[in-house]
């Protein structure tokens, strides 16, 4: 399931109601007076966003001729907090943005959950890549062998698997080219254990 942003979740919503009144699609101009885009180029690039990630078909030649494609999962979409970039390799400066993204129902987490961008290679092995996003739920302790948000020293943030031994945690990538990180235990800080992942293409 790919990810959409806020104003394409908003647009495919719009489609949706309108189809479902009128029997027909919006027109282009009808969708960008509803959003306040007087660009038709830009309402058109934000349609052939949806189309490339399939909630969408269209047939070139004529207008009004979105139809929805029913969705795979059949579940809605939640709107979750995008909080900036998390480290899958080197730790980095934690930064907090303000976006939002759109989630499958079935991926949230019973706590609060939140949505971080990967950059780095450390997880490969795991199936996740630089660019992916990882849905974590909002917890402060994990066991053994769960992926992990953690803090080092209260500022740099990292992706790996956790292991507690011997008063210290080893912080494991998912890339044999990497190694463990291993730090005592007070100096590491679970913010977060990842529950799923989603790709754009």
């Amino acid at each position: 399931m790919q990810p959409l942003t806020k104003r394409q979740r908003e647009i495919l919503d719009y489609l949706t109601d309108f189809i479902q009144r009128h029997g027909y699609a919006p027109s282009l101009e009808e969708i960008g007076r509803q959003f306040g885009l007087s660009s038709l180029a830009t309402v058109h690039k934000h349609l052939t966003n949806l189309q490339d990630k399939g909630f969408i078909r269209r047939a070139w030649n004529r207008s009004r001729s979105v139809e929805m494609v029913p969705s795979r999962t059949g579940g809605r979409a939640v709107e979750l907090p995008l909080l900036g970039y998390v480290a899958a390799g080197r730790p980095i400066e934690a930064v907090v943005g303000s976006e939002t993204i759109s989630v499958p129902e079935t991926l949230v987490g019973r706590k609060e959950t939140y949505v971080l961008r990967v950059k780095g290679e450390s997880m490969i092995d795991e199936q996740i890549r630089d660019g992916d996003f990882v849905i974590v739920e909002d917890r402060t302790t994990a066991e053994n062998g769960e992926m992990v948000i953690a803090m080092l020293e209260g500022a740099d943030v990292t992706l790996k698997k956790f292991y507690r031994e011997n008063g210290h945690v080893r912080l494991q990538p998912a890339n044999p080219t990497m190694l463990p990180l291993v730090v005592p235990a007070e100096r590491v800080q679970v913010r977060g254990v990842v529950i799923g992942v989603m790709r754009r293409y």
